[in-house]
């Protein structure tokens, strides 16, 4: 395989995926990762596909999660950047791959700020439609809120891009406005 293309990493990740709530996580990370693509200049469809598999054996293996990822991506034909990039998100948690590249930083930051962002979505009548960065960042600040997601890694995540965590939450917040329909975060769900 040359490029990992969104509809290969869909049919891969089926594989292994099929828990509602992850399939919406690699959505949601998936279209996080097609604006952080967009943002660096970058080839938005590879990055959003890498979004979509990076979390392949989790549902399988959420104890020893990444340990049962290269080599069956690896089967695939995935290319070995991209199966580096996806065992970098888990830095410093359940891998020692160090995020690099832009790719791997992005996915390393959004894969916790997409869960936050989800939330805040969550709790408004027209769901992300509508939501202004500033609404976002008041729910950002509450600790007790989508207190699940790990608000120091998103923070190591921003420092390795170089960017302000508002920056990031604007571009994935727009990111993923443009898939509201198919993340559930309209004003129909």
């Amino acid at each position: 395989m040359e490029k990992l293309t969104l509809e290969k990493a869909k049919e891969i990740n089926a594989q292994a995926v099929t828990e509602d709530h992850l399939l919406l996580h690699a959505a949601n990370v998936s279209a996080a990762m097609g604006a952080m693509a967009e943002h660096f200049g970058e080839d938005k469809e590879h990055w959003e596909a890498v979004g979509w598999l990076h979390d392949y054996d989790y549902e399988k293996y959420p104890d020893e999660h990444l340990l049962h990822t290269e080599e069956p991506l690896r089967e695939y034909g995935v290319p070995e950047e991209d199966i580096r990039a996806i065992l970098s998100h888990g830095y410093s948690i359940c891998t020692d791959v160090e995020p690099v590249s832009n790719l791997e930083k992005s996915l390393f930051t959004v894969d916790e700020l997409t869960g936050i962002v989800q939330a805040a979505a969550r709790m408004r009548p027209n769901g992300i439609t509508d939501m202004e960065l500033s609404s976002f960042m008041k729910k950002w600040k509450d600790k007790k809120f989508a207190a699940k997601c790990n608000r120091e890694l998103i923070l190591k995540g921003c420092e390795m891009l170089g960017m302000e965590i508002r920056d990031v939450a604007a571009i994935v917040i727009d990111g993923m406005k443009a898939h509201a329909a198919e993340l559930r975060l309209d004003s129909s769900n």
